[in-house]
């Protein structure tokens, strides 16, 4: 059995090759060829513990994830997120590798905002905002300048100095106009892409001053308690796009919140993977707002493993 680092991860996991998977697991969901178990928790506290099990295809062996989210590791100088992966053989169902899943799960996520985004963005879209200024948030810049021509960059979070430290290296390494903003209205007003990359428990996204036409993505509302966005933006949207809707209606702060105050039907809710093989629209005009919440499924974790193993 082949054990896998982190380091060997992320070296053979590049963004391309990421979002190339991610792209396939939301598909093969659309299609109805990915088999997905239910999402399970365990709550400790401030403390979050998930297991993920799902297959690809059925030429692709099993795949399950245990993920460890601690967000009190940020003040400990450690990962607030760490995982492990089991692959299992096709075949004979035995394990054929297991992966450190910390940058997997880091990699995995922010490219599936960039599938999501370039899927339900205006045309054109060249400026994203970013609120938070951690892992995810830094990944997410560099997965999204990938599927979009990024003119400018724009990150908020609470801690000044942490962003900018962010803004300042994302510049030195992306070669794009990255600045470090003082407010979440700052960062996202007029912008046409928003990404919110934090663990909070409130909005952290101001409705009001989100632009027309602007698509919203939130990777934080990850639990039933955890709402980056507030009910007005649910509301307002045009379109409320999820990776998975079973998962959403019961894990995703917002969706699950807006579905038990019946400010969204359940049959509004659209998957990615439906959008992207044509059987559910995407965005119908320039001028509504699109807002996509993802919890992170767990075949897009058998996707970044399959890339990683070369067995997709």
């Amino acid at each position: 059995m082949n054990v896998w680092s982190d380091a060997d991860v992320a070296a053979a996991l590049d963004l391309d090759t990421a979002i190339a998977s991610q792209r396939l697991a939301f598909e093969s969901l659309g299609r109805g060829v990915a088999q997905l178990a239910d999402k399970v928790a365990i709550r400790t506290g401030a403390d979050t513990t998930l297991c993920y099990l799902s297959r690809l295809s059925p030429r692709h062996g099993a795949v399950s994830k245990l993920v460890a989210v601690h967000p009190g590791n940020l003040d400990r100088g450690q990962p607030a997120v760490s995982a492990t992966v089991l692959v299992l053989d096709a075949v004979t169902g035995q394990p054929t590798a297991v992966l450190a899943a910390t940058a997997l799960t880091e990699i995995r996520t922010a490219a599936g905002s960039a599938v999501a985004a370039d899927a339900l963005a205006v045309p054109g879209a060249d400026e994203l905002a970013v609120l938070g200024s951690g892992v995810q948030a830094r990944a997410h810049v560099r997965a999204i300048a990938r599927v979009r021509e990024l003119r400018e960059v724009r990150i908020y979070s609470r801690d000044a100095a942490r962003r900018e430290t962010a803004a300042a290296e994302l510049a030195a390494e992306l070669g794009l106009s990255v600045r470090a903003v003082a407010s979440p209205e700052a960062a996202v007003r007029e912008v046409p892409l928003i990404a919110a990359c934090t663990l909070s428990v409130a909005p952290v996204v101001p409705t009001a001053a989100v632009a027309a036409g602007a698509t919203v993505i939130s990777v934080g509302s990850f639990e039933h308690h955890r709402c980056e966005v507030d009910a007005e933006l649910i509301r307002r949207a045009g379109a409320v796009v999820v990776d998975e809707v079973d998962t959403a209606a019961t894990h995703a702060g917002p969706i699950a919140q807006a579905l038990e105050r019946s400010d969204i039907a359940r049959e509004q809710l659209r998957a990615l993977g439906a959008i992207l093989v044509g059987a559910e629209p995407g965005r119908v005009s320039a001028g509504e707002v699109i807002f996509y919440n993802s919890v992170g499924l767990g075949v897009q974790d058998a996707a970044a493993a399959h890339a990683v193993l070369g067995t997709l």
